[in-house]
């Protein structure tokens, strides 16, 4: 992850697929999953939307990020949008999917030779 990347997002995920389940996770640590973490799914994609308030006014130095972000990432081909299941632990926000057969989702697209596919000019 690059430093511009980092400041610009601070919700740092990792996300992997083991060929049967789609697993995303963020690291959130100091909110309250219940009030402040919200996931949204929508067009193949997973919406993170982490709040994380300040409430110590006296700080004299602080790195800590505060405030709320948001972060969405595109999911992997074939998950069952149905079986997607999130829960928090230690500070991180783990996201469970199941994968179901990918191999209807890929095929082979034949390439005409000599003729173009792009629809002719109406005429007017």
């Amino acid at each position: 992850m690059s430093l511009l990347s980092m400041l610009t997002n601070p919700v740092r995920i990792e996300e992997h697929t083991d060929g049967k389940t789609y697993t995303l996770r963020a690291e959130v640590p100091g909110v309250d999953p219940e009030k402040d973490v919200t996931v949204t799914y929508f067009d193949g994609a997973l919406r993170l939307q982490i709040r994380r308030a300040d409430g110590r006014k006296d700080k004299t130095h602080t790195e800590f990020n505060y405030g709320t972000y948001d972060r969405t990432v595109p999911m992997a081909a074939g998950v069952d949008e149905n079986s997607i299941k999130a829960s928090y632990t230690d500070g991180i926000l783990e996201i469970h999917a199941k994968v179901t057969d990918t191999q209807d989702m890929h095929r082979t697209i034949p390439v005409a030779v000599g003729r173009h596919t792009v629809p002719a000019k109406s005429k007017q």
